[in-house]
Formats: C-alpha cells, structure tokens, sequence
C-alpha cells in the first residue's frame, strides 16, 4: 500500500510537471512574429581603425574584379577591447559586375595585455553607401587564446565598415584615379 501511494504521488508530479512545461511552451505559429522579449541585441564591442597600403589589382577575371589590400597595422579601442592591429594581413576583395562583392579580410590583433587574436572578416555586400541607401554588414569571427579574451571565439559578432579616406589636400589623386584609401574604420558588434 505504501509503495502504491509513492507510485500516484511520484506519476501525479510528473503529470503536473509534464502539463505546466507543455502549457508554458505551446509552440505558436510556424513564422509567427516572435515576442520583443526573443529578439536579439548588439552590444557595441570595439572599433578597428585599420591602416591599408595601395591595392594590389589583379584585373578583370571570369568572376569579377579581383584585388587584395595589404593590411599595415592600426589601432583597437573601445569598452571592451584596446589594442592595436598587427601589420601584416590582407583584405582579398571580388566585384561582381552590377555592383555586388565578397570581402575576405584576415589579420591578427594583438589586446593591450598582449594577447594575439585572429580575426578573419567576411562579407558579401551589394553597394556600401548605395544609391539607395544601402548599408554593408561584416562578419567577423575571432580566434583567441584560452584565458580572458577566449568570450571573441566564443560569441557571435557583427561589424560595419567606413571609408577613412585622408584629406584631399594632403594626397591628391592622380587624374582619373579614385581617391587614396589610407585606412578603414570597423565598428564591431557582439550579437546577444
């Protein structure tokens, strides 16, 4: 008898349990808007000023216009990342004709504490400062070591890119060349 009486009070608990968790995630409409409480946030991380060397060009390819940038340092500051960019790195960039691309940039920075990072930055992106107002977002992923900076493996980011073109004054292109691009600020973005 009282091993009857355990046996109702244990599967009554799980009836109960089994209940309360189907009542609480009763899954709604396949595509239905999700609560404010669901969506995700980003949260401002650092930003990159990266120092570029004059593209190297390969020309018209059967895929596109194909260049890469040598990477020649820069600095990192922000709340919750200071440094300064490794020189060293390279920006390999596809133009598709009709205006869209793949950005591939890989590079190392190194943390104020010393820490080297790695980080490889994507992107495929149809017109940055488009005609109508198009923004251009970037992926970056990090590789750190085990210890205080290992959260950049572990989180999900994402980055937007200006142009840090210098004055016109203090380099002048050449007649029909596009202006000089001596560096790029990167604002990255953790994902929550």
């Amino acid at each position: 008898m009282k091993h009857t009486l355990i046996q109702r009070t244990a599967a009554a608990a799980l009836l109960l349990v089994a209940c309360s968790v189907q009542a609480q995630d009763a899954p709604t409409e396949l595509g239905a808007m999700p609560g404010a409480d669901q969506f995700p946030t980003v949260e401002f991380v650092f930003e990159e000023r990266v120092t570029l060397a004059p593209a190297t060009v390969l020309g018209e390819t059967a895929l596109g216009h194909r260049q890469y940038i040598p990477i020649t340092g820069g600095t990192i500051a922000g709340p919750k990342l200071q440094g300064r960019v490794i020189p060293g790195g390279w920006d390999f960039q596809l133009r598709y004709e009709g205006g869209c691309g793949t950005l591939s940039a890989d590079y190392f920075l190194e943390a104020s504490d010393g820490t080297v990072i790695h980080i490889l930055n994507e992107s495929f992106s149809c017109g940055m400062g488009g005609p109508n107002g198009e923004r251009s977002f970037f992926r970056p992923r990090f590789e750190a070591p085990k210890g205080p900076h290992e959260w950049l493996t572990r989180g999900t980011f994402v980055a937007t890119l200006e142009l840090d073109r210098p004055p016109a004054d203090t380099a002048p292109a050449a007649a029909g060349a596009a202006p000089a691009l001596g560096a790029i600020r990167i604002k990255v973005y953790q994902i929550k």
